[in-house]
């Protein structure tokens, strides 16, 4: 699952590898000049369309910044999963935008300790996102799957070969009341996390045309998996799945997986974002995501940035700034 765009507050958890996992720790696969779908124009557009205004610096890389209210009263600004490629001059443009007196969180894509220096201060340490390379050839991308996992993909391509299991693709529909919108809001509430509300994900389809690919599983006429998969430029975010237990008995979500991915690389994406990897309290879902041949790569971590408290919160970043290193 995709955590909240906005803003990630998950606590980074000790990342100790399952067995499964055969990438070297830190191993990245080449960085693309696309942004995340949290900076992306497609995100931008679905944010509009919801009614909110994000913030974009233009000369800076169209940063997308997003405004919220902590605890529904205290406004703060977010740029969330940015590339923060010079840190003192997207500080100085949030100033100059007005929110010089606005507390900002700051989550970029990697690893930037000098944001230590520019008075930010460390909350949350550095977490790790799955990022599958769809540029390698079919049979590349199958030789690296892990071998459970590409064992459990035979199974379910022999059952949709006996026509057990039925695999469609579409785009999303505009129906608030679709299965997988309510699956997936039933498991937040079991789990305890957030993610995007219904009516953000239903206009991100609406004003991203054929962006936002629905990938489904059926036995006869029942929806046993699915998986929901967002386009931003040549880049894709695994948005949100659910499988029944009757899916997961059949591998479909694997199958699904597998069929998102060649349609993906065939339609000249080069990268699948898996999202978190969250080993301490999701190692299943870790395993599964790793089991792709995805490669671990670290976040920068969470920031927390503002302009008048900024020579205070400086000692207390220096001490923590070895938290947010690269690892």
């Amino acid at each position: 699952m995709v955590n909240d765009p906005m803003l990630d507050t998950r606590a980074s958890a000790p990342l100790v590898l399952p067995a499964q996992a055969h990438q070297p720790v830190g191993a990245a696969s080449p960085r693309l000049s696309d942004p995340s779908l949290a900076q992306s124009p497609e995100f931008q557009r679905a944010l509009a369309a919801t009614g909110q205004s994000p913030l974009i610096l233009p000369d800076l890389d169209q940063t997308l910044v997003t405004h919220r209210r902590f605890l529904g009263r205290l406004p703060i600004a977010m740029v969330n999963r940015s590339s923060i490629a010079q840190p003192r001059l997207l500080l100085e443009a949030l100033c100059e935008a007005g929110l010089a007196r606005t507390p900002i969180i700051l989550s970029p894509n990697q690893p930037r300790p000098a944001l230590a220096r520019l008075g930010a201060l460390p909350l949350i340490g550095p977490a790790h996102v799955a990022l599958l390379d769809l540029s390698a050839c079919h049979d590349r991308r199958r030789a690296a799957l892990h071998q459970k996992w590409r064992n459990r993909l035979t199974r379910a391509q022999a059952q949709a070969k006996t026509h057990t299991l039925r695999i469609t693709r579409q785009t999303m529909p505009s129906a608030p009341s679709h299965w997988l919108l309510g699956a997936d809001q039933r498991q937040q509430r079991q789990r305890g996390y957030r993610s995007w509300p219904i009516a953000l994900t239903l206009a991100y389809a609406q004003q991203n045309k054929g962006q936002a690919k629905l990938f489904q599983a059926f036995e006869g006429k029942q929806a046993i998996a699915g998986v929901l998969i967002l386009r931003h430029g040549q880049a894709a975010s695994y948005h949100i799945s659910h499988a029944t237990a009757r899916g997961k008995a059949l591998s479909a979500h694997n199958l699904l997986i597998w069929e998102a991915m060649t349609w993906l690389a065939n339609t000249g994406c080069r990268q699948l974002d898996l999202g978190l990897i969250n080993t301490e309290d999701a190692p299943g879902l870790a395993r599964f995501k790793l089991g792709t041949g995805a490669r671990l790569v670290q976040l920068g971590g969470t920031w927390l940035y503002h302009a008048p408290l900024r020579r205070c919160f400086a000692p207390l970043a220096r001490w923590d700034a070895k938290m947010m290193s690269a690892t």
